[in-house]
C-alpha cells in the first residue's frame, strides 16, 4: 500500500539556482531529522568521559565512533522514511513534519539510495575502529546498522510491534555508551552499562515522544507501537517515569560506589519538568514536536552535565 499524496507543493527542480538548491538542502536537512541527532551524540560524549577518567583518550577513535554513531541515525531515519512511506503509515493526517519520501518532495529511489550512502560511511567509520579496537566490533556495527533497516523495514518490522523502544535503549544507550568506552580503552567496567541506562531511558523518551504524537495516525495503518498498545495515558506515564528514572539514576550510581559528582545532571531537572508537563497535558503536533525536539535537548543537557560530573570525580570509580 503506498500513501497517499500529501497537499505539499513540490520544491524547485535542483537546475534552478540557487532557491532550488537551498530548498534541496532544507529537504535532506528534514529528512535527516536533525532534531533527533542529539540521541546518537550523547552517548558517545558519556562513553568518552568515562575513557578520559580512566586515562584514556583516543582522538581518531572518538571521533570514529561519533560519526560512525550520528551516521547510523541518519540512516534509520532515512529508511523509516523510506519504508513507512512504502506501508502507507505516512499518512496526509498525521501531525508530525512531512516525510519526504510521502510528501513527494523526494523520488523514493533517491531516498534509498541515501540510505545505503548514508549507512557505507557508518561502515567506513566501523572499519576504522575494528582496525584499532578488534573484530568483535563487526558483531557490533552489523547488529547497529541491522536494527536501523528492521526498524520499519523487513518482512516484521519491530517498530510495528511496539518494540522500538526496547531496540533504542539498547543501541542508543547500552552498546552506544559501552562501545564508545571499548573502542578507546578495550575494556568494559560495570561503570560504562550503569551510565548507559539514562542514556538509553532518555533516548527511548525521544521515541516516545514521536510516538504518543503519532497514536492515531499510527493505529489507523495498523502500526501497533508501544505508544498504541498503552494507549495515550498510560504512555504519557510511562514517558514521565523515564525521564524520572534517568535522573534517580545518578543517585543510584552514586550508592553503588561512583562519584556524587555525577548528581551534576540534576541541573537539567528544570528542562525535564517543563517538557514532562507539555506531553502530559497537550495533544496537537505543533506541542508535542517541540516536546520532541525539547526532549532531545534534554538528554544531550542531561548527558554533557553527566560526562562533566565524570571528569571531575575523576574516573570511573570517583
Amino acid at each position: 500500500m503506498t500513501a497517499a499524496p500529501r497537499t505539499i507543493a513540490a520544491p524547485p527542480p535542483a537546475g534552478q539556482g540557487a532557491t532550488g538548491q537551498t530548498s534541496m538542502v532544507r529537504i535532506w536537512v528534514m529528512a535527516a531529522r536533525v532534531r533527533t541527532l542529539p540521541a546518537a551524540v550523547a552517548p558517545v560524549l558519556v562513553g568518552t568521559s568515562l575513557a578520559l577518567g580512566a586515562g584514556r583518550f583516543h582522538a581518531l577513535a572518538f571521533g570514529a565512533a561519533l560519526l560512525g554513531a550520528v551516521f547510523i541515525q541518519v540512516g534509520t531515519n532515512l529508511s523509516n522514511d523510506y519504508s513507512d512511506a512504502r506501508r502507507g503509515a505516512d499518512s496526509e493526517d498525521r501531525l508530525g513534519p512531512v516525510r519526504v519520501t510521502a510528501g513527494e518532495l523526494v523520488p523514493p529511489r533517491q531516498v534509498l539510495i541515501a540510505t545505503y550512502a548514508t549507512f557505507g560511511l557508518a561502515v567506513a567509520c566501523g572499519a576504522y575502529l575494528v582496525a584499532v579496537a578488534g573484530p568483535e566490533l563487526i558483531v557490533v556495527g552489523a547488529a547497529s546498522i541491522l536494527a536501523g533497516v528492521l526498524y520499519t523495514g523487513g518482512p516484521r518490522p519491530y517498530g510495528y510491534e511496539g518494540l522500538g523502544e526496547v531496540f533504542v535503549f539498547l543501541f542508543f544507550g547500552v552498546v552506544a555508551v559501552a562501545g564508545s568506552y571499548f573502542v578507546q580503552v578495550q575494556e568494559l567496567p560495570w561503570q560504562a552499562f550503569g551510565c548507559a541506562v539514562p542514556v538509553g531511558l532518555l533516548a527511548s523518551a525521544i521515541l516516545l515522544v514521536n510516538n504518543v504524537r503519532d497514536i492515531d495516525t499510527d493505529r489507523r495503518a495498523g502500526k501497533r507501537t508501544l505508544a498504541v498498545r498503552l494507549g495515550r495515558e498510560r504512555t504519557r506515564d510511562l514517558y514521565t517515569a523515564m525521564v524520572a528514572g534517568a535522573f534517580v539514576s545518578a543517585p543510584a550510581l552514586w550508592a553503588l560506589g561512583m562519584s556524587p559528582w555525577l548528581l551534576l545532571s540534576w541541573a537539567a531537572i528544570g528542562l525535564a519538568a517543563a517538557v514532562v508537563r507539555t506531553v502530559r497535558t497537550r495533544v496537537d503536533g505543533p506541542s508535542l514536536n517541540g516536546a520532541l525536539a525539547r526532549t532531545g535537548m534534554l538528554q544531550l543537557l542531561f548527558c554533557v552535565l553527566l560526562a562533566a560530573g565524570i571528569l571531575a570525580s575523576g574516573g570511573v570509580g570517583g
